[in-house]
């Protein structure tokens, strides 16, 4: 049944019409914009329309990680890497483990740094009570001496404060009037307020209150070496090489926020790095840096926070994030999380022994935002941004905490751009190629083989429809190797046209009718086929299998292409003579 020319016409047609379906451009709609855009369904690689290719490694400079656990934390950031680029919506990326790295390559993508911030960010998060500050202002006369023995007293070239930063709450905050005691109407309503009975009913209704109203900023005494106005330039100078950090200290808006002048910044961070000043830091309490900038007076400076060392929950114990959205009052951007059931009890007890105090929001080691505890807070809660932060910054936290955090820092070990426009040129010269290719196989074999060689075309154009339906069809990704493994692949598919026919003359010269002439090529031709295409099939399944990127573009459509080619060949050419001989007079010759 199969082998009459009917049925073989058949399965022809079918195959060509499910292939030519695969190929029909899809519509996609924007749901941000509500437009819509025809999209071919054959997707183009990082190299025909632009985009990044990212190469990370687990950061462990000290190879703490080796055998079983590298191979865990390697998986559990490559699943991390995906949900987070899936949640940011890249259209058919390709996110691969090669080794102990992990291969990003983000296709047509509008923002590359925003996409790697996104991809990298490790997003360890810790929500932590902001101390009174006390126990370090005690213990910086030590940090001081660990500073001058560990960078030297000759190398300390530092500026000192002059004058306390003027903070004003009104210009940070966006909140003149707020103040522990006072009544604020979005108090009353908010669902956080103590008051509200709904809060005990609902805990989805917690929330955090904006930070650094409910505090007063500690007085001058308090703030103890920070505190040097009455100083003239030499004993200022003098404090400065002797009392390093503490010169360069201000009062912040709250207690246990300290500021530092943003120039001053990196060389103070330095500081606290170093082993020594790290050891006379007070146990119990952490240093973290803010991500704001603060303005205060003519100054702009970075907020140092003293927090506990020993967090309320962390990002582990959260269960999903988000949509962003905004404060109605104040107008920021704020993003809603959920924890789970485990961490809403941690939660519940945390919050519930430090009412009235503040809380930080600490993102891999940042702080984002801090807030006041104003009620027991549950299972659901919100962060508030720090004043000036954007919304795509909110949109782009809740993305990451709804992904999941990096069980270990990655670090790039490879980065690579690809314009748009390069991509253009390349799908340009490769259509060019392909081009060139197909018309010089159809000139050379109609030239040398005449009807035969036109039935070859035939095929040849049956190959080509099969070939790009099987990518699209199994969503593979067209690469500019993959270009060069189309056109190989149709050299392959002549390749096996050519022994036919050369068979096929043989037996005719040999004085057989055409059509045993036919059957007999067909026949003694097809073992140094299949062995030919066997051998390339296996080659190009080994360089999918270990290759990377470029390499399995290229294996991709080399193996498609092999396939296709063997049935036009075998199946369809011969379809094709028969038909031809059909037509024919048993005994007229055929022209090959």
């Amino acid at each position: 049944m199969f082998g009459s020319v009917r049925w073989r016409l058949i399965w022809i047609a079918v195959l060509i019409t499910v292939c030519g379906f695969a190929l029909v451009p899809e519509t996609i709609v924007d749901e941000v914009t509500g437009e819509s855009e025809r999209v071919w369904p054959l997707k183009l690689g990082l190299d025909l329309q632009g985009g990044m290719h990212l190469a990370v490694e687990i950061f462990d400079p000290e190879n703490a990680l080796s055998g079983q656990d590298l191979d865990d934390a390697v998986e559990r950031t490559l699943t991390t890497i995906r949900n987070r680029i899936d949640e940011f919506g890249v259209r058919e990326p390709t996110i691969q483990r090669s080794g102990n790295r992990i291969i990003i390559e983000l296709a047509g993508v509008d923002d590359p740094e925003q996409a790697k911030r996104i991809a990298t960010e490790t997003a360890f998060m810790e929500f932590k009570i902001v101390t009174d500050g006390q126990d370090f202002v005690n213990a910086l006369e030590r940090i001081d001496r660990a500073i001058v023995n560990e960078v030297g007293i000759e190398n300390l070239r530092v500026t000192t404060l002059e004058t306390e930063p003027e903070v004003d709450l009104s210009d940070i905050l966006g909140a003149a009037s707020d103040s522990a005691g006072a009544e604020d109407p979005a108090d009353e309503e908010s669902p956080a307020s103590e008051e509200d009975p709904a809060n005990e009913e609902d805990p989805a209704a917690d929330s955090l209150a904006t930070g650094g109203g409910d505090a007063e900023p500690a007085d001058g005494d308090d703030a103890g070496p920070a505190d040097g106005d009455d100083a003239g330039p030499a004993d200022a100078a003098d404090e400065a090489t002797a009392r390093p950090l503490s010169a360069l200290l201000g009062q912040g808006r709250i207690l246990g926020e300290y500021l530092v002048p943003q120039e001053d910044q990196p060389t103070a961070a330095a500081w606290l790095e170093i082993e020594g000043v790290r050891e006379a830091i007070p146990r119990g309490v952490t240093l973290h840096w803010g991500v704001e900038q603060v303005g205060a007076g003519a100054g702009s400076y970075v907020p140092l926070y003293v927090l506990e060392a020993e967090p309320l929950i962390t990002g582990d114990m959260l269960q999903d994030a988000g949509p962003a959205n905004r404060d109605p009052t104040f107008n920021q951007p704020i993003v809603p999380f959920e924890t789970t059931r485990r961490g809403a009890r941690v939660f519940e007890r945390g919050t519930a022994r430090n009412i009235s105090e503040n809380m930080a929001i600490v993102l891999d080691g940042r702080v984002q935002s801090y807030a006041v505890i104003r009620s027991v807070l549950s299972r659901r809660a919100q962060i508030e941004l720090t004043p000036g932060a954007s919304f795509q910054e909110a949109q782009e936290l809740a993305l990451v905490l709804r992904a999941g955090a990096l069980p270990m820092p990655i670090e790039v070990v490879e980065e690579r751009n690809v314009s748009a426009s390069l991509g253009e040129d390349s799908i340009r010269q490769g259509r060019t190629a392909f081009i060139i290719g197909i018309v010089g196989v159809i000139i050379i074999m109609m030239i040398y083989y005449r009807a035969a060689g036109i039935l070859a075309v035939g095929a040849l154009l049956t190959y080509v429809i099969l070939m790009l339906g099987g990518l699209a069809g199994l969503d593979a990704t067209l690469t500019l190797p993959g270009i060069a493994g189309l056109i190989l692949s149709i050299g392959m598919a002549v390749d096996a046209n050519v022994l036919i026919f050369e068979r096929v003359r043989e037996e005719l010269a040999s004085g057989k009718t055409p059509r045993t002439a036919v059957d007999a090529g067909f026949g003694n031709a097809l073992s140094a086929i299949v062995d030919a295409n066997l051998t390339t099939l296996i080659t190009g399944i080994i360089l999918f299998q270990f290759g990377t990127g470029a390499v399995r573009g290229f294996a991709v459509t080399l193996c498609i292409g092999i396939l296709a080619s063997f049935f036009s060949a075998i199946y369809v050419t011969r379809t094709l003579f028969i038909m031809y001989l059909n037509r024919r007079g048993s005994r007229e010759s055929v022209s090959i």
